[in-house]
């Protein structure tokens, strides 16, 4: 009985682990597209309360929809030609991230994306924005 019990909660926890994993690979997904297409609203979607930008050394924390209008702005400026993301993983804390290259016509840039749980789902927490 006590094996039984035990193979059970070990699935249960394995999939609750699968489950996990897989949120934090769409969300992942989801905000490569918006940066991939050049969508401040779309990426909006993901900001935490407020969102630690940097782009390029500046580094500024903003309410969500000041980041958002900063991102729409960036996006003006450096039109996406292409983004890709090259590596995902989580801290030893468990603080899921996100590395990405980011091409525009005149610039390539590597991207670092910080994300945290709030209320059950995962925000945008930092976004680097580091010109290569």
């Amino acid at each position: 009985m006590k094996r039984i019990l035990f193979q059970a909660l070990v699935f249960g926890w394995l999939m609750l682990i699968s489950v996990a994993g897989q949120s934090q690979g769409e969300v992942i997904g989801s905000i490569s597209g918006a940066l991939r297409n050049a969508s401040s609203r779309e990426l909006s979607q993901y900001f935490g309360g407020t969102v630690e930008i940097s782009i390029n050394g500046d580094r500024q924390s903003y309410s969500a929809t000041q980041a958002e209008f900063v991102m729409k702005d960036f996006f003006a400026k450096t039109a996406p030609s292409s983004f890709e993301i090259v590596h995902q993983g989580g801290s030893d804390g468990g603080v899921p991230y996100a590395v990405g290259k980011y091409k525009s016509k005149d610039a390539i840039y590597r991207v670092f994306v910080k994300m945290k749980s709030a209320n059950g789902a995962l925000r945008i927490d930092n976004m680097e924005f580091t010109k290569e």
